[in-house]
C-alpha cells in the first residue's frame, strides 16, 4: 500500500497566485476611492479645515516650541564652533593647562560669539516658528491644504533673514538659496522628461561647475577685491602664502597702473634675502622673487604654502566637522563616540588636504605663467583659479556637488556687484531680503510636495531644524477606516513574506501601499 504524499508545490502555486491577485486587486480598489475621497474633500468649498500635523497640541505651542528648538540648536552649534576653535588656539600656543581654565577658554574677551550666535539663532529659530504658525493659519483661513500654503508660509517666514544685520551675509544666504531652487527646478523637470542639461549625465559635471565658480571668486579677489565679502577676502587672504601688497601691485601691474614702490619696498624689507629684488613703478609683470621673496626654488614654495595651509584650517574643518554633527545627531554620538570622532578626523583630514592642494596649484599656475611669459595678464588668475578647482577630486563625490553649490553663490555675488558698479543692474535696496523670501517659498514647496528633486543634505538639514513630520502633505491628511484597513492588509502580507523567497518578496514590495505617493 503507498503512502500518501502532500501535493506538490506546482499545485499549491496557482492557489497562493488566486490568493495573492485577490488582495492586490482590494487594496488597489481601496486605494482608488480613498483618492476619489480626497479629490472631493479638496474641492468642496466651505467644509472642515483640515487637520494639522500637532493634534497633541495647540498651533501656538507648537510653533514656539519650534522656535524654541531650532533657537537652541543654531546657537549651540555657533557657540561650539567658537569654543573647539578657541581651544585649537591655545593648543597651538602650547598653553594646555589653558583647556581646563573656563575663564580662559569661553571667556567674552576672547570668544566673541554670543551676538552672531544670536543672531544665528533668531534667523533659523525665527523661520521655524513663523513658517508653523503660518502654515496653520493658512489652513483654518483657506480651510484646504494646496501646494500655495507651503510657499505663502516660506516666503513669509523668510523676513526671519533680517535677523543677520549684514548685507552681504543676506545676500549670499539669498545667492545660496538661489542655487539650490534651481536645482530643485532642474531636478524636477528632468524627472518629468521636460528639460535637461547637455551634458548633465557626465560623471564629472560637479567638478566642471566648482572649476568655474572657483575661476571667478579666485579672479575677483586678485583683480576685484571689493566684490567679495570683507570674511571672505580675510579667508583667503589667511589661507594663501601671498601678501596684501603683492597683491595690490599685481593689480596694478594687469590694469597698468603705477605700482606702489614704497609700500612694497617696505614689505621687502621685512623679508630675508629680499634686498637685492629690482622694483620698477610700471612693469611687465610682478616676478616670482616678489610673489614669494626669500624662497628662489618655486617648487619648494607652493609645497610649503600647502603644509601651513593644511597647519592652519584643519581645526576649522575639524570643528565644522565634529560639532555639527554631535548637536545634530546626539543619539549616534553618544551611542558611539570613538566612531564619530574619528570619522570626524578623517573628514576633516579630507576636506583640508583639498584646500591645501587648492592653494598649491593655484600657486604653482602662477609660477609657471612667469617663467614662460613676460606679460602680466588678468584672465592667468581665472585659469588659475579653475585649474586649481580640480583638486575637489580629491574629495568624496556627495561632497563636491556641496562644495560647487557653496562657491557658486560667491561667484554669483561678485558678478553681482561687478553688473551693479557698471551700471548693468539696478541698485535696489534690501532686494536681497526679497530674493531670500521668494527662494524659501520654493525651497518649502520642493521640500514638501517633491522631496526627492532636493540634495540629501540639504532635505535633512531642513528637515532636522523644522522638527516637525514634513512629508507630502496628502499623506497625513484624511487618513480613516479604510486607511486603516489597508495598514492592516499590508501588515498581514509583511508576515506571509517572511516564509516567501526573495523573487516573491520583490514582487510583492511594488505593491506596497506605503511606498505609494499619496498614500
Amino acid at each position: 500500500m503507498r503512502n500518501s504524499s502532500p501535493p506538490p508545490p506546482q499545485q499549491q502555486q496557482p492557489a497562493d497566485a488566486d490568493e495573492r491577485r485577490l488582495q492586490e486587486a482590494t487594496k488597489e480598489r481601496l486605494r482608488e476611492a480613498i483618492e476619489e475621497l480626497q479629490r472631493r474633500q479638496s474641492r468642496a468649498k466651505g467644509g472642515v479645515q483640515p487637520p494639522c500635523d500637532h493634534a497633541d497640541e495647540s498651533c501656538v505651542a507648537n510653533a514656539v516650541g519650534n522656535l524654541c528648538q531650532s533657537f537652541l540648536l543654531s546657537y549651540g552649534i555657533r557657540v561650539g564652533i567658537g569654543i573647539l576653535l578657541r581651544a585649537f588656539k591655545l593648543a597651538r600656543l602650547k598653553s594646555y593647562s589653558s583647556l581646563l581654565d573656563l575663564k580662559q577658554l569661553v571667556s567674552e574677551k576672547d570668544l566673541i560669539v554670543r551676538e552672531e550666535a544670536c543672531r544665528i539663532g533668531l534667523l533659523f529659530g525665527g523661520f521655524t516658528g513663523s513658517y508653523h504658525a503660518i502654515r496653520c493659519l493658512l489652513r483654518k483661513w483657506r480651510k484646504k491644504e494646496t501646494p500655495i500654503n507651503a510657499i505663502l508660509a516660506g516666503s513669509v517666514a523668510g523676513l526671519s533673514i533680517l535677523a543677520l544685520d549684514d548685507s552681504s551675509w543676506r545676500r549670499t544666504l539669498a545667492l545660496y538659496l538661489l542655487a539650490r531652487l534651481a536645482q530643485c527646478a532642474y531636478n524636477s523637470a528632468k524627472s518629468k522628461n521636460k528639460f535637461h542639461l547637455w551634458g548633465s549625465h557626465w560623471s564629472h559635471g560637479d567638478t566642471l561647475l566648482f572649476a568655474i565658480a572657483c575661476a571667478q571668486v579666485m579672479y575677483a579677489f586678485i583683480m576685484r577685491p571689493e566684490s567679495l565679502p570683507k570674511s571672505y577676502q580675510d579667508f583667503i587672504q589667511k589661507t594663501g602664502p601671498v601678501a596684501k601688497p603683492v597683491y595690490k601691485a599685481v593689480r596694478d601691474c594687469c590694469r597698468g597702473s603705477p605700482v606702489d614702490v614704497a609700500s612694497l619696498s617696505a614689505y621687502l624689507s621685512t623679508r630675508r634675502g629680499s634686498s637685492t629684488v629690482k622694483l620698477e613703478e610700471f612693469p611687465t609683470i610682478i616676478p616670482c622673487s616678489v610673489i614669494h621673496p626669500g624662497i628662489n626654488s618655486c617648487l619648494l614654495h607652493n609645497a610649503n604654502a600647502a603644509s601651513a595651509t593644511f597647519r592652519k584650517t584643519f581645526p576649522l574643518y575639524f570643528s565644522l566637522t565634529f560639532v555639527p554633527f554631535v548637536v545634530l545627531r546626539l543619539q549616534k554620538f553618544m551611542d558611539a563616540p570613538v566612531r564619530t570622532c574619528w570619522r570626524a578626523v578623517i573628514g576633516a583630514v579630507r576636506s583640508t588636504t583639498f584646500l591645501s592642494a587648492f592653494v598649491g596649484i593655484f600657486q604653482g599656475v602662477i609660477c609657471s605663467h612667469r617663467k614662460v611669459s613676460l606679460k602680466d595678464h588678468k584672465l592667468v588668475y581665472w585659469v588659475a583659479g579653475g585649474i586649481a578647482a580640480l583638486s575637489v577630486l580629491l574629495e568624496k563625490k556627495a561632497r563636491r556637488g556641496e562644495l560647487a553649490l557653496y562657491v557658486l553663490p560667491r561667484a554669483g555675488e561678485s558678478l553681482w556687484y561687478i553688473l551693479v558698479n557698471r551700471n548693468l543692474l539696478p541698485d535696489i535696496k534690501n532686494a536681497e531680503v526679497a530674493l531670500f523670501c521668494a527662494c524659501m517659498g520654493g525651497i518649502m514647496y520642493y521640500l514638501e510636495h517633491e522631496p526627492d528633486t532636493m540634495a540629501p543634505f540639504l532635505r535633512g538639514l531642513i528637515r532636522r531644524f523644522l522638527a516637525s513630520k514634513i512629508s507630502n502633505p496628502s499623506v497625513s491628511l484624511n487618513r480613516g477606516a479604510s486607511y486603516t484597513h489597508l495598514l492592516t492588509l499590508d501588515a498581514v502580507e509583511q508576515l506571509k513574506v517572511q516564509d516567501n523567497s526573495e523573487t516573491e518578496t520583490s514582487s510583492r514590495e511594488k505593491y506596497n501601499l506605503e511606498s505609494i505617493p499619496g498614500l
